[in-house]
């Protein structure tokens, strides 16, 4: 298999990344567009996507979890060249994911209806989303293979197939049969798009014995993962749960509308953070670390550079997603800013994940839950919830930007006195 991002440039290869994914992010606006456009019935358009947004994200933790310490450890046996273990990782995720389909499967079944009493989803919205995430499990495998062997142009190719199909069987399905469910339905559908790695299946081939990467150092660093993505989920998407618990339908349509633009900022980077996790996995010293902090400070300049834009068309926007209402409207600058925040937050994360800072991937998914758990006692109407949103998220960008410089620099300490 390839080495990394050794031999290509890195900010080359996030910017790169970044535009193709950028381009895929207009069709999956598009796809919303649509959806505005076919899902007419009061609520169908917050439904579906605080779904996909919120249930989805909490539903799909463990794939997400695994997604990131396989990628490491893809990222680290591949640059050390150590394909026994990789070949050992590879085997072992494939039988791991062919049990946990099996028990979340039976798992689906148990908890389709206190999960919908408590959400206030309906039990069939419930049982499309739980059929999703769990084809969702394998995936997150493509995906965690594509990052951690630096495939970025496949991983690219398979998101821009996957909005072909999102967007194709979206329009047709919610046509004729315009739901939440089937909203939920054509991004199931999108998952297809992955299958074209088999037209690679022959890189897959390794010689040698496979060794088992299971060990304490991998077990630590998957509960470390959890951390993380626990925190993420919390942040990037816990308010759609909150939103959904308790704002009428009206609200939520409206609400759901101004996300969607919102989370389009960080979403946009994601590419060049996720670039900058793999070569940060690989190697976290010498001369990549000059490009690894550029690309971070690219992705923050993303943020705000996108944050203004959006702020400045926000009506525009609305109205290509065929919600625009002057609430809507009222909504994106506060939701903007929560999201600048967020992004950050999740950048110094990634950094610390990659880097094997324990202690801070800890601190953030604690943030993270304080962060939900005062939105859910706090954000019972659209006001409160989008005014404490950027208090909170602000502080927690604090806290974890002091806690990491500090660390970055006993990092470099550390490194200039051996």
């Amino acid at each position: 298999m390839k080495k990394n991002l050794r031999m290509s440039g890195l900010l080359q290869s996030g910017v790169i990344f970044s535009a193709a994914s950028f381009l895929t992010g207009l069709g999956n606006l598009a796809f919303q567009g649509v959806m505005g456009r076919h899902l007419n019935g009061v609520g169908q358009y917050g439904s579906a996507n605080s779904a996909l947004g919120g249930l989805m994200t909490v539903l799909g933790l463990l794939p997400a979890v695994a997604t990131f310490s396989v990628t490491h450890y893809i990222a680290h046996f591949n640059a050390s060249g150590d394909h026994a273990r990789l070949q050992g990782l590879l085997l072992g995720c494939r039988k791991f994911l062919f049990y946990l389909t099996i028990a979340g499967s039976a798992l689906a079944v148990i908890l389709v209806k206190p999960l919908s009493n408590f959400f206030h989803y309906d039990e069939s919205l419930m049982l499309v989303t739980l059929g999703c995430t769990l084809f969702s499990l394998w995936a997150a495998l493509a995906t965690a293979l594509c990052q951690g062997l630096a495939w970025f142009k496949r991983l690219a190719l398979i998101g821009f197939l996957g909005m072909l199909l999102r967007v194709a069987f979206g329009w047709l399905v919610t046509f004729k049969w315009p739901s939440a469910e089937t909203a939920v339905l054509a991004t199931g559908f999108a998952l297809l798009a992955n299958l074209i790695l088999l037209f690679w299946r022959k890189d897959f081939i390794l010689h040698g014995t496979p060794v088992s990467p299971w060990n304490h150092e991998f077990i630590q660093y998957f509960i470390v993962s959890a951390a993380f993505v626990v925190g993420s989920a919390c942040f990037f998407q816990g308010d759609l749960l909150v939103a959904n618990k308790f704002f009428s339908k009206e609200e939520l349509d409206a609400y759901a509308a101004a996300g969607i633009l919102a989370r389009a900022l960080p979403m946009t980077v994601s590419p060049m953070l996720a670039v900058l996790f793999t070569s940060r996995s690989g190697e976290r010293a010498g001369g990549l670390l000059a490009e690894q902090l550029k690309l971070a400070a690219l992705s923050g300049f993303g943020l705000v550079f996108g944050a203004i834009c959006l702020f400045l068309l926000r009506a525009f926007c609305l109205k290509l997603l065929n919600k625009y209402t002057p609430e809507a409207a009222a909504m994106v600058g506060q939701f903007a800013t929560t999201m600048i925040f967020v992004g950050l937050l999740q950048s110094l994360a990634l950094w610390a994940l990659a880097s094997r800072w324990m202690k801070i991937s800890l601190l953030y998914g604690g943030l993270g839950i304080v962060y939900w758990i005062t939105l859910l006692c706090v954000g019972k109407s659209p006001a409160k919830l989008l005014h404490t949103m950027p208090v909170v998220s602000g502080f927690a960008l604090g806290t974890l930007l002091l806690v990491w410089f500090i660390t970055l620099h006993r990092s470099k300490s550390i490194a200039v006195k051996r």
